[in-house]
């Protein structure tokens, strides 16, 4: 599968959920699947990264079902998913030598995973007659979906 595809998808999971798609990509570079050595984003492979993004991740996964969570859509948690969607892209592209593109790739895919995933979850919740199940089933897209991602790239 193309490495572009990859960054897109991945930016499309920091789009769902901002921290489990850097969490994701820093495993796969500590684990040796992603070629990060002697980059900027060398940092993901090392060893107390994975730990602390994946601790992250898992403080998004409570925190997304409180009340008082803001919607992905403001634009702090708009920002913030369209940084982690090109880090995690331009991690992805490193692979292909092209950290720019990956980053570019990543940034479209949150985009679309902010906004397509806030429909696709508001009209789960609008089924499901509330919104905790809807949001539980986006977490299992975005966890499930991620370590995909990771397992095409090795």
């Amino acid at each position: 599968m193309s490495l572009y595809l990859l960054a897109l998808l991945i930016g499309v999971i920091a789009g769902l959920r901002a921290m489990t798609a850097p969490a994701a990509v820093s495993w796969a570079a500590h684990l040796g699947l992603l070629p990060l050595q002697h980059t900027p984003l060398a940092f993901l492979g090392a060893t107390i990264t994975p730990y602390i993004l994946t601790a992250l991740a898992l403080i998004e996964l409570v925190t997304d079902q409180l009340p008082k969570t803001p919607s992905r859509k403001v634009p702090m948690q708009f920002g913030a998913r369209l940084v982690t969607g090109a880090v995690s892209g331009a991690a992805i592209g490193a692979a292909a030598g092209s950290m720019i593109g990956g980053a570019v790739a990543g940034l479209i895919g949150a985009v679309i995973g902010t906004l397509g995933g806030a429909s696709a979850r508001g009209a789960l919740a609008r089924a499901f007659g509330r919104d905790l199940p809807a949001a539980l089933v986006e977490d299992a897209v975005a966890v499930v979906g991620a370590v995909l991602i990771v397992m095409a790239i090795g």
